[in-house]
């Protein structure tokens, strides 16, 4: 234990709970180090002790720095072994988050979630439109969604749109990356899902029309989209 936490003197996150697959409940820890005042954490590592062995393994992660390191333990995948999801806050102004789904059947880590992946693989379009309405296309899925932003302040609304509706100029806007993802067990079967959430912003960041609400399912060796949501913010 001394020769792992030597390098990493404060834990940050524990649970407990059987990763390996023996039934036996290993100790699962996120290590980093604290930087002095200030809540921002270098070098975070994940440690698993097996608990029918008694030995350290240790896994580094790509994104190893950031804000409230998170674990929660649970099997995604249904083989009945918990599975190991990390979150880490990036403490940036887009609220972007560092997510991991670790399996460690037989103190074998296999990463089966990673956020740049997931960020890669869900793009998206936004533009406006006449009218007061939104488009904003998913490209992962070919679904279009449609937002109607006429009830925003008309300040705002003046800014972009002539008096008839029509669009003054050309305004595309964006989706943020992955900024929160969330263990949900939807069928209450044991099994749990990911719950994905990625801000839909306008003309600047602040400008939030809504969020992208992904859930992700475990099937055939990978985490599959599975329902999507538009939730809209009010104004």
């Amino acid at each position: 234990m001394y020769n792992y936490f030597r390098l990493h003197p404060s834990i940050i996150s524990f649970d407990r709970g059987d990763v390996t697959g023996d039934k036996v409940p290993d100790n699962v820890y996120l290590t980093g180090s604290k930087t002095p005042d200030s809540p921002f954490i270098q070098n975070i590592t994940l440690i698993v002790q097996d608990g029918r062995t008694g030995a350290y393994k240790s896994v580094t992660l790509s994104e190893n720095a950031g804000y409230n390191p998170t674990l929660f333990l649970g099997d995604f995948t249904g083989n009945g072994v918990d599975d190991i999801l990390i979150r880490i806050d990036s403490g940036g102004s887009g609220a972007f988050t560092y997510d991991y789904v670790y399996s460690f059947v037989n103190n074998n880590p296999q990463l089966l979630f990673v956020f740049n992946v997931y960020n890669e693989q869900f793009q998206y379009d936004v533009n406006y439109q006449d009218n007061h309405k939104v488009k904003v296309v998913s490209k992962i899925n070919n679904l279009t969604y449609l937002i109607d932003i006429s009830l925003r302040d008309p300040e705002y609304l003046s800014e972009i749109y002539n008096a008839n509706g029509k669009l003054k100029s050309p305004i595309e806007g964006f989706v943020n990356p992955l900024s929160g993802l969330y263990p949900v067990d939807f069928d209450s079967n044991g099994v749990y899902e990911l719950m994905a959430y990625q801000k839909i912003a306008g003309r600047y960041n602040a400008d939030a029309l809504g969020y992208f609400v992904n859930t992700l399912g475990w099937e055939n060796d990978r985490f599959v989209l599975r329902n999507q949501y538009v939730a809209i913010s009010g104004y």
